[in-house]
């Protein structure tokens, strides 16, 4: 049974990388729930060119709340706060600051590999269903970055903004 696993995961590894030459910073899981927490895991797939990753900086836009990044190993985290526009209750406790921006610097991630990047939150429940929600991102490879912030949802862009779609919430938030 291992076995199959192991090779079922094999397969599924080999697939997200056969992804076109022009791959980009994605988010591993594509969908979420509004009024639900999510595990947000930027995938890394390549540096800048042939120059090794030294940097991630993700935005965190209004509705994704109570934002938290998971340390990385070699990599230093740091955050940026702010106030919310609307307040996010949590847990019967109204939260009217939070993450704006989590970046991770100081580590190098060579281009012939991949790593990810992850973060957890909840998705407000004013949050519109069938909704694309973006997480702007900036690379950075030494003196070079790359800006993955367009939102315009076309698939022919060159630098696309990691997204998620926004699907019904179950009525409660945990």
């Amino acid at each position: 049974m291992m076995k199959k696993s192991l090779l079922t995961t094999g397969v599924m590894v080999l697939a997200l990388g056969s992804a076109p030459a022009y791959a980009h910073i994605s988010l591993l899981t594509s969908e979420a729930q509004v009024g639900a927490s999510y595990r947000a895991v930027l995938v890394v797939g390549h540096g800048c060119g042939s120059e090794a990753t030294t940097g991630v900086r993700v935005q965190i836009p209004e509705g994704f709340y109570n934002v938290k990044p998971m340390p990385k190993p070699g990599w230093e985290v740091e955050t940026v706060t702010g106030p919310y526009e609307s307040p996010f209750m949590n847990h019967g406790t109204e939260l009217t600051v939070g993450v704006q921006e989590i970046s991770w610097t100081g580590g190098a991630l060579p281009d012939d590999f991949f790593d990810e990047f992850t973060f957890r939150g909840t998705f407000g429940e004013n949050l519109e269903e069938g909704t694309t929600f973006y997480f702007p991102v900036i690379q950075t490879c030494g003196s070079t970055e790359s800006a993955w912030i367009d939102q315009s949802g076309d698939d022919d862009v060159e630098f696309p903004a990691p997204a998620v779609t926004l699907n019904p919430g179950s009525g409660h938030h945990h």
